[in-house]
């Protein structure tokens, strides 16, 4: 029987996007990835782990011209995903293909992209207990691939100078510099901040960063302040709701 899948929206109702209802469903990271990718019409961009496309129908619908290639290892999610690329209208921007980032398939010519997007498993192995859910499990924890592996692969395909942009929970940001400074520079670590105040003894530290470099720089690695997500209640603020709404670009300070 064939898994059952929900319709969604994203960007504000701009976007649809069909997912398993049982599976790992997408969150606000994958659209804020997709803003952070410095991407220009006309350049091609990798995203790895593509899931059912949503980071680069995000990408493609903000910045138009662009060749967006996914590799995701699920192939239930692949069909998805280009399916979903064509009801919006963006099968000619966005196309996913099958298979294993520790061994890419030979269209993925190394150090052809102009940009590099993930969005890895958060969980590394044996740190937690997995999703009893196959393709929840596979995406949520590190069953096909460590981070290292995830980090390498995109080292490998980003042109020299190309932007390496990635996702990943606040606590694994040593891993992520680690994995990513033998082949980039300029790293730049982006907190998204629950709530205005947090991190400095006013509230919680925030769970996800992006980290964005380029590969070959030289340039220093810095810290940035972020982004705050929640205002007053439970809405987000004006300039998360500009990226999650809007199709907004999230500006990270470069070389």
């Amino acid at each position: 029987m064939a898994e059952a899948v929900t319709e969604d929206r994203l960007l504000g109702g701009r976007l649809t996007l069909r997912q398993p209802a049982a599976g790992l469903r997408v969150g606000i990271d994958a659209v804020f990835l997709a803003a952070a990718v410095p991407a220009a019409p006309g350049e091609r961009v990798l995203d790895l782990g593509a899931g059912v496309g949503a980071a680069g129908l995000c990408l493609a619908a903000r910045v138009g011209g662009l060749q967006v290639l996914g590799l995701e290892l699920q192939r239930a999610l692949v069909t998805l995903a280009n399916d979903n690329a064509a009801a919006n209208d963006l099968a000619r921007a966005v196309q996913v293909m099958s298979g294993d980032l520790r061994s890419p398939p030979p269209r993925l010519a190394p150090g052809s992209f102009h940009h590099v997007m993930a969005n890895p498993p958060y969980a590394a192995l044996g740190t937690t207990s997995p999703p009893a859910n196959a393709g929840r499990r596979t995406a949520a924890v590190e069953v096909a691939g460590g981070l290292a592996d995830w980090l390498r692969c995109a080292l490998l395909m980003a042109r020299a100078g190309g932007s390496i942009t990635v996702v990943q929970r606040a606590e694994r940001l040593d891993e992520v510099i680690l994995h990513l400074r033998p082949g980039a520079g300029g790293l730049t670590v982006f907190p998204l901040w629950p709530r205005a105040g947090d991190g400095a003894g006013g509230g919680p530290a925030a769970k996800l960063v992006l980290v964005q470099g380029r590969k070959g720089s030289a340039a220093p690695f810095r810290v940035t302040p972020g982004l705050v997500l929640h205002g007053d209640g439970d809405g987000f603020t004006a300039a998360a709701e500009a990226i999650l709404r809007h199709a907004a670009a999230l500006q990270i300070p470069g070389e």
